[in-house]
């Protein structure tokens, strides 16, 4: 398999298609995450009114729900999104983060799983060891443990949850349980940048609206995720790179990326 050429499809198919992709997301990452999915191609919405969301998710390719910030009201939103989106047949992709911190946070993940059917779970490596039933150690919302730490929890949950499960860091781990996909692409610098995790979640999203496969459409949307992030930090004459300016230049890098771009630089394998 050319495993270039795959990740480029499925890109230009969301610049084609411009899907819409739900967030029902946490409040420091809803700007940053719906510029991130414009200047990927595709077409974000932001609600957090359960009245709302049911109605929506109707209409969207794709289904995000993250529970960095959580209330009742928007669990509620989660909820009855998730569920129009699973009467629909349109993937939900689930962002955990910091579940193992607090009892609401757990309540709430179990909450979703319990309730709604989930196609890709994405977090860190301790949010995966958690939701797995192992030991884990968090920061709040940052991860103690390395993503290769949580490779046999995240194939024990794939297999728990029929889901695809993904255990981001500096090697992401994308498994359904069975096979995996490894990931390397990406930058030091990006986990200075506030909720590109959030970010790389709702891209899986994107790309789980245009590939009906959610093992490779979150193998590469992890892929683009890295190749954006180094392109990014990459230095020019008189430019000096921090976590500022690559947040700004992350989204150009969304928007500009091109398939020379990713036969060039992609770091992906299977085992």
């Amino acid at each position: 398999m050319n495993h270039a050429a795959a990740v480029w499809a499925d890109l230009a198919r969301i610049r084609e298609l411009r899907p819409l992709v739900l967030n029902i997301t946490n409040d420091v990452v809803t700007n940053s995450t719906a510029n991130a999915l414009l200047a990927l191609g595709a077409s974000p919405a932001m609600t957090h009114a359960p009245e709302d969301a049911a109605e929506l998710a109707a209409y969207a390719g794709a289904v995000v729900l993250n529970i960095g910030t959580p209330d009742p009201g928007r669990i509620a939103s989660m909820l009855a999104a998730g569920r129009a989106a699973n009467e629909k047949g349109a993937p939900v992709v689930l962002d955990p983060v910091a579940v193992g911190v607090t009892a609401y946070r757990r309540q709430a993940a179990r909450s979703i799983l319990d309730q709604v059917k989930v196609a890709v779970i994405r977090g860190n490596a301790s949010e995966i060891l958690f939701l797995a039933g192992e030991k884990a150690q968090a920061k709040g919302v940052d991860s103690l443990n390395g993503s290769d730490e949580a490779l046999d929890a995240a194939k024990a949950l794939a297999q728990a949850q029929g889901a695809v499960v993904c255990a981001s860091g500096p090697r992401d781990i994308v498994t359904d349980g069975q096979g995996v996909w490894y990931v390397v692409n990406g930058h030091p610098l990006m986990p200075r940048v506030t909720g590109l995790g959030c970010t790389a979640t709702a891209l899986i999203g994107a790309f789980a609206a245009v590939n009906p496969d959610p093992l490779l459409a979150t193998a590469h949307a992890m892929a683009v995720m890295g190749l954006a992030g180094e392109m990014a930090a990459e230095e020019a004459p008189g430019i000096s790179i921090g976590p500022g300016s690559l947040q700004v230049r992350f989204y150009d890098a969304l928007y500009q990326m091109g398939e020379a771009d990713i036969v060039a630089r992609l770091r992906m394998v299977r085992s």
